[in-house]
């Protein structure tokens, strides 16, 4: 069994601790050091690495911190340029090659985002699969046996149309979003596009404070599913 635990998710920051029992693994860290420690049960040493997706800093801010805390940080060329990392703790990442942490085997596949090289990752640790995906308006993948998915589920499109009509939302923001975020109708097309036989649990991730409804989101998914559903 896989444990996921948030450490924080949203726009003000993002980080997800995994573990597989054996070689837990940071996804992300993009809040403050201190916060990551504190989350980790300040237990650091345990970590078999940190996997960071792209360059933004609500995904990577403490990036030098666990560099100098002795932990391996994993992220595309693109990514590391755009950050200005380097050194030995930088271990630079491919889409479509397969790299190893710990126990896990992690294929990094590309994703959909104004970044300089953004990834998803799939990671596997024995029969175990879990499929992370954010900061992406596309998916051109298809994944078979996965049993977690972690996905962004950022906004509706309903509830952004409402909120640029009521001028919550600049009306200039729209292509943005909806040309670098995975919105609630692209998770659904996702998830019916793919094997969910063996699906455990499906976790929605980065869910917007303005455009995204979480109790909302979670129902729909559960539905159309027949999956737990957790909303982050």
């Amino acid at each position: 069994m896989i444990e996921i635990r948030t450490l924080a998710s949203g726009s003000a920051g993002n980080c997800y601790w995994i573990s597989d029992g054996k070689s837990p693994l940071l996804i992300e860290c993009g809040i403050r050091f201190t916060d990551i420690r504190q989350g980790c049960g300040f237990k650091l040493s345990e970590l078999a690495g940190c996997l960071v997706t792209h360059e933004h800093q609500d995904h990577c801010k403490a990036a030098k911190d666990i560099m100098k805390a002795g932990i391996d940080i994993y992220m595309t060329n693109g990514t590391a340029q755009a950050l200005d990392l380097t050194g030995h703790r930088v271990k630079i990442i491919k889409a479509g090659k397969q790299f190893n942490v710990g126990a896990w085997k992690v294929m990094p596949f590309e994703a959909e985002h104004d970044a300089a090289e953004p990834v998803g990752f799939l990671a596997q640790s024995g029969d175990e699969k879990l499929l992370y995906l954010t900061d992406s308006y596309y998916c051109r993948y298809k994944f078979k046996g996965l049993n977690y998915i972690m996905i962004e589920c950022n906004y509706s499109l309903p509830e952004l149309n409402a909120n640029i009509a009521a001028g919550v939302i600049p009306s200039a923001l729209k292509n943005r979003i909806r040309r670098s975020h995975f919105s609630l109708e692209n998770v659904k097309e996702f998830l019916l596009a793919n094997d969910m036989s063996r699906v455990r649990e499906i976790h929605l991730i980065h869910i917007s404070k303005d455009n995204g409804d979480p109790a909302a989101f979670r129902r729909e998914i559960r539905r159309l599913t027949g999956k737990p559903v957790y909303t982050h």
